[in-house]
């Protein structure tokens, strides 16, 4: 999927939440004591595992639309998690995931997670403004100049790591509410 269908994909107006066509089996047990353990790394695991999976076996980001808006913002923001983590913002834009933010930010607001959801508007804003140098193909230094040229990022940065635990705790409250948009629970 190219990244102009990425954005008209993501631009569509959302009359409801919608439902997966993908939904992993999780063992009753497994979810259970995955929500009452006091280890979010476990069930954030369990939900998003399963994700990156069925990703990876279809080679596709078309996935995407076979998920529930939940899934879709788990499964970005997971990657963005990585990106950022490894190369900041600059990193996530240059490795061709732009066309997540939208979307995330819309799923975001949609489920009250705001302050995430202004992070990233800033992010994209930040892109837009930018967007001709951060799109280009770049040599290994040139790349590294990005991040000399652009400091705008280090201060969204700093923002974002500020709250990335707390919209993980706030994600993975609301799967634990609307667990049948995350997984199938099978009793044994």
């Amino acid at each position: 999927m190219d990244i102009c269908t990425i954005f008209i994909k993501i631009f569509r107006i959302k009359d409801n939440i919608m439902s997966s066509n993908f939904l992993p089996l999780v063992s009753k047990d497994a979810i259970k004591n995955a929500i009452s353990s006091a280890d979010d790394d476990h069930l954030y695991d369990i939900l998003v595992q399963p994700l990156h999976e069925e990703l990876y076996r279809r080679r596709t980001f078309d996935f995407l639309d076979d998920l529930s808006d939940g899934q879709q913002l788990l499964l970005a923001y997971d990657y963005l998690r990585m990106q950022v983590g490894q190369g900041g913002f600059i990193q996530f834009i240059h490795n061709g995931y732009i066309g997540l933010l939208p979307s995330m930010i819309e799923q975001f607001y949609a489920i009250g997670i705001n302050d995430m959801a202004l992070v990233l508007d800033d992010v994209l804003k930040v892109y837009v403004l930018n967007r001709e140098l951060l799109d280009k193909a770049t040599t290994v230094q040139e790349f590294a100049q990005l991040y000399d040229e652009l400091k705008e990022f280090e201060v969204i940065e700093e923002r974002y790591n500020n709250i990335a635990l707390p919209t993980v705790k706030r994600m993975l409250q609301y799967a634990t509410e609307h667990l049948d948009e995350f997984v199938k629970i099978a009793n044994t």
